[in-house]
């Protein structure tokens, strides 16, 4: 694994901002949350939720910032405060005037910021009523996530949701500060409706009213981003909505926000030294600051170290080549796939594996290797659990012991799946298996992925082209059409292009991809070569791309952050949907509004478009005028 230079840069933090002034232009004094012992005294007036009552005699009211504890007044002469405060249904919303008083000795509480002091309230006045709810407004009672999607609003009190929604504003803040105050980017908005782009995502398509004729989403503002660099704006960056019409993808969204980032005349190391320092400079301040420069490491490193183009390097099990070992094997499969060309035999050892894993959970491995991958995955134990080996386990036992101990750093607990075939798909398989050992090992309660942790890789060297899974013989973008080849194989470009790498990366963090960026073509020629001669994809589409690259395009080259995957991974979120206020569901829906929703024929005429029923269009269109959405 690599690093760009190997001084760690002194990490750069902003200066702590003055505390935002949370009542200014309200109808109260304070907020809930930020009451103290250094308050005593006070007149207050606050506003809030009834989170809970007890005996009508205390009351805890919640607001965005925190809980307060209110003493309700018994006396006769504040009989209708009592009234209000008492019979207010939990989950109202109120206007409480009172004064700031320390708790009795003995019943302060610790667990709460405010816990020191109460309100003795004087004033109260009920805002609004609330009926009874679907669900009850705290972290700790489970709901499920399509009732969650479908009373959103309600959802959203939770601390969590506000947690996670506040945190991602103040990062992003400070991404703006440090993109335009530091380092001089230009915030630029992109249009949302545009036309089909080759090759890519599938695009969501908007009806025009000239017959014939549509819109499409962007996907991302690549082509604008780089007509922007042909305009000299030098550097641009956005807060980017992208729309990708990818059906129910789990842990994907229709819609979704990218730090979109462009820049002239820039290398791969601009561009990632430039995305470390955003991230260090914006990062939590509760958690562990960010080092840098962040490691590196190339695409062919990753596959064969960790089966993945997105390694999760918080944790070891990685793959090793055993083929040497097996070079004069008896066994006979191996000694086949060792016959071919490209040929290997793959390995990873799980620690421990014979106190932690069940039968059961060797069997789901080899079901696993079988069903996703058609191959065939051998366990070996080495002493402990030696009965649960195959013959030809023991036999690779008795013969290689002694090398695979050597060149896999065995210990006696340990187990080894191995597996025999084409180096990509054999490192695929063990890839996806290191990730499945690691799940299987934590849940019986071994720490391999410390959630503190936050690893983030730099994935390079990526090939230009990948062979079309549907037709291998022609070729596609690994990236994107406009991503330049390294300088050194543009040669091959006219010769085998299939080996050409291109100047593509990836930024990984915890086994998941928040980034991806490239240096661009910003020749026409070269950029036309590969679009109409490589990719066969139609030009005409891009014309007004090539000829802004034929009027003296500066260099250029640009990454995209995923903005949600990225907040799901700081805030620990078990979903991306947690970290978006209004999310679409697993299939695309939007279980609040019912959306997407039919429209009568008479709207659809302007558009000169009508529906195609399938062949059941009665259980269809009685299914749309009364959606139910099975989800989750």
């Amino acid at each position: 694994m690599g690093s760009r230079g190997t001084q760690t840069r002194p990490v750069r933090r902003p200066p702590r901002p003055p505390s935002p002034e949370f009542s200014s232009f309200v109808a109260r004094t304070n907020t809930c949350g930020e009451l103290r012992s250094s308050h005593l005294g006070q007149e207050v007036t606050l506003c809030g939720w009834i989170q809970y009552r007890r005996q009508n005699t205390f009351l805890v009211l919640r607001d965005f910032h925190g809980l307060i504890q209110l003493v309700i007044p018994q006396d006769e002469s504040a009989a209708s405060v009592k009234k209000i405060l008492c019979e207010a249904p939990v989950e109202s919303v109120v206007r409480v005037s009172g004064t700031v008083i320390s708790r009795p000795p003995g019943q302060e509480n610790p667990k709460m910021p405010t816990g020191e002091i109460e309100i003795k309230v004087k004033t109260a006045e009920l805002l609004n009523s609330c009926k009874k709810l679907p669900f009850e407004i705290k972290d700790f009672v489970k709901k499920t996530e399509a009732l969650r999607l479908q009373y959103r609003y309600l959802d959203l009190r939770s601390f969590q949701m506000q947690y996670n929604l506040r945190l991602r504003s103040q990062m992003v803040m400070k991404m703006r500060e440090y993109l335009c105050n530091l380092h001089g980017f230009v915030d630029i908005e992109t249009p949302t409706l545009f036309k089909k782009t080759p090759g890519g995502a599938k695009e969501f398509v908007v009806p025009s009213r000239e017959p014939g004729k549509f819109y499409s989403l962007p996907q991302s503002p690549q082509q604008f981003k780089q007509l922007l660099m042909v305009g000299g704006l030098d550097r641009y960056f956005q807060v980017a909505r992208c729309y990708r019409d990818e059906g129910s993808r789990p842990d994907r969204q229709p819609e979704f926000t990218q730090i979109d980032i462009e820049m002239s005349f820039v290398d791969q190391t601009g561009i990632q030294s430039l995305i470390e320092g955003l991230l260090q400079y914006s990062w939590p301040r509760d958690k562990d600051p960010v080092v840098v420069p962040f490691p590196s490491m190339t695409f062919a490193e990753a596959l064969a170290t960790y089966g993945t183009d997105k390694p999760d390097t918080r944790f070891g099990m990685k793959i090793v080549d055993i083929s040497d070992v097996f070079r004069n094997t008896e066994v006979r499969f191996l000694q086949d796939v060792l016959s071919k060309p490209k040929g290997t035999v793959k390995a990873i050892r799980i620690p421990e594996g014979a106190k932690y894993l069940k039968r059961k959970d060797i069997e789901s491995i080899r079901k696993v290797a079988a069903d996703h991958f058609n191959q065939e995955v051998l366990p070996v134990f080495l002493k402990a659990g030696r009965h649960w080996n195959s013959p030809v386990a023991e036999f690779i036992l008795e013969k290689q012991s002694l090398e695979l101990i050597r060149l896999m750093e065995l210990q006696e607990e340990d187990v080894i799946l191995l597996t025999a075939g084409e180096h990509r798909k054999a490192c695929s398989l063990l890839g996806k298996l290191r990730l499945e050992c690691a799940d299987l090992l934590e849940a019986r309660g071994v720490v391999l992925r410390d959630p503190a942790l936050f690893s983030f890789l730099w994935v390079v060297d990526f090939p230009l082209f990948l062979p079309k899974e549907e037709n291998p013989g022609e070729l596609e973008s690994a990236h994107h059409p406009f991503t330049a080849p390294h300088p050194s194989d543009i040669q091959l470009l006219y010769t085998e292009p299939e080996k050409v790498r291109s100047q593509h990366y990836d930024l990984v963090l915890n086994g998941s991809e928040i980034g991806g960026g490239s240096i661009r073509i910003h020749d026409a020629e070269l950029q036309r070569y590969i679009l109409a001669t490589l990719l066969k994809e139609d030009v005409k589409l891009l014309s007004h791309l090539l000829q802004a690259l034929d009027y003296g395009a500066p260099p250029h080259g640009g990454i995209a952050l995923g903005l949600d995957r990225l907040i799901c991974l700081v805030t620990g979120a078990p979903s991306i949907r947690d970290v978006i206020a209004f999310p679409k569901s697993f299939r695309g829906y939007d279980l609040m509004s019912n959306a997407p929703d039919s429209i009568p024929p008479e709207e659809l005429k302007p558009y000169h478009i009508q529906v195609s029923w399938p062949v059941d269009s009665e259980a269809e269109k009685s299914s749309l005028d009364h959606p139910h959405h099975p989800e989750s």
